[in-house]
């Protein structure tokens, strides 16, 4: 047999290199312009430098439509701030709007056509573009500002055009979201050949290169990526080329300012994945202010083994929280542009993350967010309502855009909105209390909010737990509204909380006060609790339902001693209630040896003689739902197994 040696070479195509002024010199009036980046993260800043260039030597390229999914800048003039002239931009189309002030301003000043869709569904929608369908189908968006009964996306009087339509397939809604004409991509990887074949080896996120050259390229565009060194042809591995050279047109060395790896940072080995771990018990706790406080709180939510993003902002506490904790390695956090594990990074670095155990392309993450991957969600909340709806996009002027937050809100199994009372907060923590100080300040709960990012209406039709944590209280989504569960130790009710609502909040008896050690400056032992959950901790009872609640995550009994403990336990807490109940049952991460099966089902199939009207069990695992399933069907016992608590509490009495 040859060696390959022995085979001519094929012969390589003209070189695609050429300067950025030659590159942006082929864009027309007119065209649309996908722009990738997230912040600073993949952004093409030596092309859109010389797009700013071009346009302010020779008026040229004008009305330019650019569409984005999170606008790339950093508040300061770098990003999409650059090419914002009047006549150069005439519409746009992006989820996240925050980053680039510039952007804001045409579109709230009704200088352009915009419009605001969720970050996931554009993301998505290059990918569906690229295959030549006619645009994305899905629930994300139902009940907020981009369904068409709320406006939607459109962000201005300027803008006419509708992208979303409402759709109803088997008695269920869904929008339907447009696929849009693409010309020009302008996209970033780390090495290029002359054949145009671009690796991504130094970026931090990989975000939608692939399907956003691919859709230009099909529709007969141009697509140009910037690099940052350039190599032989043929020397590149084809495991790691990311854009194939058959999609690229052009290819651009940028200059080495131009091409930072984030805005925060111009480069970093643990981002790119270069340094395989770094240590983060070398990280300072947060100090012990009312942003730790929402931390901290929020942080008692967290379950072992749960899959959870943590939005911007405040959010961000939570990581520093279980950092602190030593509970990080118990957690898989993520970041919506691709992340999966490790420690999520903030600030201008926001979206990366060091120690990540994965770095997916930002349509795949999206698909395992929608698809309802995230056991909970931790979000920035700016405004929220009686009926618990919450707006982080719009207030007057300002355009922060909807970003992931709508794809993630409606999709974790639980949402956690998170941010402070007040603002500005007007607390201090003191000696393990929380000081008010009663100078004034703006409300965030309101009558009704400015712009619906998030529906509890939505919430409350799929059954999602959602909490509302503050620096002086909590509040939980009710069907009649949000209701008071808990205030911070050292709040009055009336004088620091009702007082500052232009709605009465459900309050149900004394709310408790929320957990001491919140509050205390030395770390709250989280790893133990998360660890072990007492068994008394696992039941609960909701007599106006007549539910029983039962928590099994996590439990591993491994002896028939220790199914009879367990046995024992949920025996005693039924008979106390004294009636027959609706059983619901978490079996996430539950596991049973085989030899206990026939033990655990007597017992299970006596209770569901006794004590129970009907039963949903449920569990994220499908090996868990298999086992628990033939474990019951064996006995004669009810075998069918949810896959998540909302399935479950929808089908009471089912069985």
């Amino acid at each position: 047999m040859p060696a390959l040696a022995d085979f001519p070479s094929a012969p390589t195509s003209r070189d695609k290199v050429v300067t950025a002024a030659e590159a942006v010199r082929l864009i027309r009036d007119g065209d649309s312009v996908a722009i990738e980046g997230f912040g600073g993260q993949c952004f093409p800043e030596e092309l859109t430098i010389a797009l700013e260039q071009r346009f302010l030597e020779s008026g040229s390229p004008r009305g330019l439509g650019i569409i984005f999914t999170v606008a790339q800048g950093d508040r300061r003039g770098r990003g999409l701030d650059r090419i914002c002239h009047p006549g150069l931009i005439d519409r746009a189309v992006g989820g996240h709007w925050g980053m680039s002030p510039g952007i804001q301003k045409l579109a709230v000043g009704n200088e352009i056509a915009a419009h605001n869709l969720p970050q996931g569904v554009l993301s998505q929608l290059f990918r569906d573009t690229a295959a030549g369908k006619p645009g994305l189908l899905t629930h994300v968006g139902l009940g907020t500002f981009v369904d068409p009964r709320f406006g939607g996306g459109k962000v201005n009087e300027r803008t006419t055009e509708d992208l979303v339509e409402l759709i109803t397939l088997g008695g269920k809604e869904f929008l339907f979201y447009k696929a849009l004409p693409l010309d020009v991509a302008l996209l970033r990887g780390t090495t290029a050949d002359p054949d145009g074949n671009i690796t991504m080896e130094r970026e931090a996120l990989t975000l939608e290169v692939l399907p956003i050259a691919t859709a230009v390229h099909n529709a007969g565009g141009l697509v140009i990526v910037q690099v940052e060194r350039l190599a032989d042809a043929g020397s590149l591995s084809p495991r790691e080329v990311k854009i194939p050279g058959v999609l690229v047109d052009c290819v651009v060395l940028a200059e080495r300012d131009h091409h930072w790896q984030t805005f925060g940072t111009p480069y970093s080995p643990a981002y790119s994945g270069e340094l395989r771990r770094v240590p983060l018990h070398q990280l300072r706790p947060l100090p012990l202010t009312e942003r730790k406080l929402i931390a901290r709180r929020a942080a008692l939510e967290l379950r072992a083994n749960s899959v959870v993003n943590l939005g911007v902002g405040m959010p961000e506490g939570v990581a520093a929280v279980a950092t602190e904790e030593r509970i990080v390695d118990y957690l898989t956090l993520t970041a919506e542009p691709g992340v999966i594990g490790g420690m999520p990074a903030g600030g201008a670095d926001f979206g990366v993350a060091v120690n990540a155990q994965a770095v997916l392309d930002q349509p795949y993450q999206f698909d395992f967010y929608d698809g309802g991957g995230l056991d909970a969600a931790f979000l920035g909340m700016a405004q929220s309502d009686r009926d618990g709806n919450v707006n982080v996009s719009r207030f007057g002027a300002r355009l922060a855009g909807s970003g992931g937050f709508i794809n993630i809100s409606q999709n974790a199994k639980q949402v956690l909105f998170l941010g402070t009372f007040l603002a500005p907060s007007r607390t201090t923590v003191v000696d393990g209390r929380l000081i008010v100080d009663q100078e004034p300040a703006a409300a965030k709960f309101v009558e009704a909010v400015e712009q619906r990012t998030f529906s509890g209406a939505q919430a409350l039709r799929t059954g999602q737990p959602v909490l509302y944590i503050t620096d002086r209280c909590v509040f939980r989504l009710t069907a009649g509204g949000l209701q008071l569960t808990e205030i911070a130790p050292g709040i009055d009710i009336e004088r620091d909380i009702l007082a500052h609502m232009p709605f009465k909040p459900i309050i149900d008896g004394d709310p408790a006060v929320m957990d001491a050690r919140i509050l205390a400056p030395e770390p709250m032992g989280l790893k133990d609790q998360l660890l072990s959950v007492p068994m008394a901790a696992r039941m609960s009872y909701d007599a106006a339902r007549n539910v029983f609640f039962l928590n099994m995550e996590g439990l591993a009994p491994s002896t028939p001693a220790e199914v009879e403990t367990l046995r024992a336990a949920i025996e005693s807490r039924l008979a106390a209630v004294g009636r027959k109940v609706h059983l619901v049952a978490n079996y996430d991460n539950f596991t049973l040896p085989d030899h206990l099966r026939d033990l655990y089902a007597h017992s299970i199939q006596d209770f569901a003689d006794r004590f129970y009207l009907s039963v949903s069990r449920y569990s994220t695992s499908s090996f868990m739902r298999l086992k628990l399933h033939d474990h019951l069907a064996s006995r004669g016992v009810a075998p069918h197994i949810y896959e998540n608590r909302a399935e479950a509490l929808a089908n009471l009495g089912a069985e």
